[in-house]
């Protein structure tokens, strides 16, 4: 492999553009190109962007080490498939695949290959998230809100695999421990898919989350509770703060408020403190970590694996809903 990252990016459309301009700036790599089927657009952003546009995906996959696929869900198995069986590494945007089979199929396929394979579960990357990264997290209740206000973009998907599985995968990596019972219940509203929908989550560990999406909503929120012995975290992957409510202990960080308050057990201290939450762009995060995994050949940050098991979980989910809406 030479100094740059050879890169090409499938699927030039809202998101696609957006990768593109996060990879021109990325260092060490070298953006080759994209390809994207509707002439049009591959016209235009060639032109917007100044970027090469190719004719064929297969002529793309040729000219690179890695891949970038922001191309609709439906397609994610099809340009997954054409660029590891070109030993080609590859980013694909979430949901991993339209299928739990496809999803099965990239993950066999990755291991069989050996090259790196990560999924854009972008809120690994948020700040607010970020920044309780060295806090030791062992929630008993996990409480989620993910409202969006309705577009017609990335409605081929249900609420869940379209907004709910950010909150799955950022779960699944906190909570450590199997899954023991998901009770669920979700409403099509304005698509023929789920719009709205509430789950319980319970885990073996004794832990409970509780998530709630909907993209139909008037305002928007993107907020994750978590209760633990002796403290509260609360993350807002929209305003990008976290706060943490605690009880004092021997050292207390920068920017912590403290309080006392009467209890059974007499007075004890509780501190409020605001972490530091960096200034980064996530999407340029999670592209330059794949980056990183392959000029260093280490495990990408969110593995095909983690791809399919928030994939699992987010099928069991539509499982559960659609049998509810059957009894109906």
């Amino acid at each position: 492999m030479g100094t740059n990252l050879k890169v090409g990016l499938i699927g030039a459309g809202y998101l696609g553009k957006i990768h593109l301009t996060n990879w021109k700036q990325i260092e060490q790599v070298e953006l080759v190109g994209f390809y994207d089927p509707n002439p049009a657009t591959a016209t235009a952003v060639a032109q917007e962007l100044s970027i090469p546009s190719f004719e064929t995906g297969e002529e793309l996959i040729d000219a690179c080490e890695a891949i970038d696929i922001t191309a609709p869900t439906n397609h994610h198995l099809e340009w997954c498939e054409k660029a590891i069986r070109k030993g080609k590494h590859v980013f694909v945007e979430k949901p991993l695949a339209a299928s739990l089979e496809e999803a099965r199929k990239i993950v066999s396929l990755t291991r069989e290959s050996g090259v790196k394979l990560q999924v854009g579960h972008v809120e690994r990357f948020n700040p607010a998230f970020l920044a309780i990264k060295d806090l030791s997290l062992q929630p008993l209740f996990i409480e989620v809100h993910r409202l969006a206000q309705f577009n017609p973009r990335g409605t081929e998907v249900s609420v869940i695999l379209d907004l709910m599985i950010h909150d799955i995968d950022i779960i699944l990596s906190i909570v450590k421990s199997d899954i023991k019972h998901i009770s669920a219940s979700g409403v099509a509203v304005l698509t023929d898919t789920p719009d709205i929908a509430n789950v319980r989550i319970e885990f073996h560990n004794g832990c409970v989350a509780n998530l709630t999406s909907s993209r139909i909503s008037m305002k928007k929120m993107r907020k994750i509770r978590l209760f633990q012995k002796d403290a509260y975290i609360g993350i807002d992957f929209l305003d990008k703060k976290t706060e943490v409510i605690k009880l004092k202990g021997e050292q207390e960080e920068e920017n912590t408020f403290t309080f006392d308050i009467e209890t059974h057990a007499g007075v004890k201290t509780i501190a409020i403190a605001s972490p530091t939450t960096p200034a980064v762009n996530a999407i340029q995060s999670e592209l330059r970590s794949f980056r990183d995994a392959i000029l260093q050949n280490s495990r990408t940050l969110v593995s095909e694996t983690d791809g399919m098991l928030a994939m699992d979980v987010a099928h069991q989910i539509l499982e559960k809903i659609n049998q509810q809406l059957v009894g109906r």
